[in-house]
């Protein structure tokens, strides 16, 4: 009989201890798909104070161990969580300098509290015995995680077979630092001066995940392809095409969401439950939202967006057009916080037209499943996406996505054909308010007619289950252990 895979998971948030975006939900789904697979796959984070007691009053501090960085000592503690009820699947590190703040990210020493928390989870594999096959870092805070393994913990036999996996969620985000922090976090010049840290006179923590990994994923078969380009690699493209000239080793997987968690014919957070066979009671949830939400009661197409208001996300295409597109007889509901120019752009547009915009510059998690669940359209005019799970949570609930096509989006999305009835969305290529619009116009000519119905059960009837993407993970993991 042939041993579980066993598998390490990094990351800085994991739902539902803690989220702030797609990591998290990646994070929280993608490894108990694993366990159903069979893979003993255990998952450490931060123990944030911000974590909901409901989980905390339930582990159980297990060990504590003093982790070093340069000259400063700092104590880890660890707890453990049955987060499911078949042994000890989910670890906290606890230290209260580095993690009992109000927020995740944001803090000026930002660099030393995840060196720390990346270094105490390598550390950590020896006192609970585990002997990972694979330690699977993600996103720049955990980029010296692989830097760690190879310069330090390898050394020692308890370490040596284990290879590592550096998860690419967000290149755009890099974790660049001063090159003298460099030994604050217990590493030297060299990593500066042979050019494996060193970015354009800093460093930079997703740079040493890259060159350091034994193999790095992203989150979509063209995200994967799109960051070796000069217009979505941000300074790292070359890097990355070298790494897949040398290694053949930079692997992309589109994302899953939990579909049991979201369900709409038995999601608790919903007005009215349905399926694919009922569009009409879909249509009831749009009718009380729009009671909720303070808009017109009644069946006109309804655009939301569910994001970060940034300017990653196509907002400036969209404010081209925000006056062409207000003045079709639509609702535009929009939920989310973000930049400054951007809340307050929506704000006056829900003042100028208060019968068909809803501004709710904040985050409600009961609000957002409302929105997918009561409308009709969901945009998501990006300029890149990695992969995006919005477009999957609006399918699932049977909102039409409506895209740019970039990263995962293009790999998730298929242009809708009236005369075949195929595909579960509209896309739109270039990164033009006048794509935005063709795009939306597409919509509104189908929305009364009855393919709509059609397109609807299609986006309804998609796979988004972890299953398949598991699958390929385990793949990628046996080649790497292999390797």
């Amino acid at each position: 009989m042939v041993a579980p895979l066993k598998i390490l998971f990094v990351s800085t948030e994991v739902n539902p201890y803690s989220k702030s975006g797609g990591l998290g939900d990646v994070a929280g789904s993608l490894p108990q798909a694993l366990r159903n697979q069979g893979v003993d796959i255990r998952v450490v984070l931060p123990k944030y104070k911000t974590i909901p007691e409901q989980f905390l009053h339930k582990a159980k501090n297990i060990t504590h161990f003093t982790v070093h960085l340069s000259w400063r000592a700092q104590e880890a503690n660890i707890y453990t969580l049955d987060a499911h009820g078949d042994g000890d699947s989910v670890y906290f590190i606890e230290n209260d300098m580095y993690f009992a703040r109000d927020n995740y990210y944001g803090y000026g020493d930002d660099f030393e509290r995840f060196a720390f928390f990346t270094k105490a989870s390598l550390e950590m594999l020896s006192r609970i015995d585990f002997q990972a096959d694979i330690i699977h870092f993600n996103d720049w805070h955990t980029g010296l995680g692989p830097t760690y393994l190879r310069e330090i913990y390898q050394g020692f036999t308890y370490y040596s077979h284990m290879k590592s996996l550096f998860t690419i969620h967000n290149l755009h985000y890099q974790g660049v630092f001063g090159r003298d922090i460099l030994w604050a976090v217990g590493l030297n010049d060299r990593f500066f001066l042979n050019g494996d840290l060193e970015f354009y006179g800093n460093i930079s923590y997703l740079k040493a995940g890259i060159i350091h990994a034994d193999a790095v994923s992203t989150v979509s078969a063209t995200y994967a392809s799109e960051i070796q380009t000069p217009s979505y690699g941000y300074g790292m493209d070359g890097l990355l095409r070298r790494k897949a000239f040398e290694t053949g080793q930079i692997y992309g997987i589109t994302n899953g969401i939990d579909v049991e968690e979201n369900n709409p014919e038995t999601d608790s957070r919903i007005f009215v439950n349905f399926d694919a066979n009922s569009m009409n009671k879909k249509r009831e949830n749009k009718y009380r939202l729009q009671e909720q939400l303070g808009l017109p009661v009644g069946d006109k197409p309804m655009f939301s967006m569910i994001t970060r208001l940034v300017e990653q996300k196509g907002l400036d295409i969209l404010s081209v057009i925000m006056d062409e597109l207000l003045n079709l007889d639509v609702q535009l509901v929009i939920l989310g916080t973000g930049e400054g120019r951007y809340e307050n752009m929506f704000r006056h547009y829900a003042w100028r037209y208060p019968d068909k915009v809803s501004a709710n510059i904040t985050f409600d998690a009961t609000l957002a499943q409302r929105i997918y669940a009561a409308s009709d359209i969901f945009m998501m005019p990006s300029v890149y996406e990695p992969c995006g799970l919005g477009q999957l949570f609006a399918m699932r609930y049977g909102t039409v996505p409506l895209v740019r096509k970039t990263g995962g989006l293009a790999d998730t999305v298929q242009h809708f054909n009236r005369e075949t009835l195929t595909g579960n969305g509209f896309l739109f290529e270039d990164y033009v308010a006048s794509g935005l619009m063709w795009a939306i116009r597409q919509a509104l000519e189908i929305y009364h007619t009855p393919d709509w119905e059609a397109l609807f059960k299609n986006a309804m009837n998609g796979q988004y289950a972890w299953q398949h993407a598991a699958g390929e993970y385990i793949d990628m993991y046996t080649k790497i252990s292999k390797g």
